[in-house]
């Protein structure tokens, strides 16, 4: 959420290079993150490649707002 937060949408490319999780780790993180609603998954061609692009949504933006602001305090007390 992190790296989405910042970019408000990017291709699975972008985040398995920054997570170096697995394909498979990084579709159910992105598949439990839609469900919740916090991201978009769109399937798109690139002229004739097809992607994956994965965008943050306004419920994601407020959630990670609210993550962001929870850590903070814990880290102040």
């Amino acid at each position: 959420m992190s790296h989405l937060y910042t970019v408000e949408n990017a291709d699975l490319i972008f985040f398995k290079r920054k997570t170096a999780l697995s394909w498979g780790n990084l579709s159910s993180h992105a598949s439990k993150l839609e469900d919740v609603g916090y991201i978009k998954i769109n399937k798109v061609f690139r002229g004739k490649k097809p992607a994956t692009v994965l965008e943050i949504t306004d419920l994601g933006r407020k959630a990670f707002d609210r993550y962001k602001k929870f850590i903070m305090n814990v880290f102040q007390e």
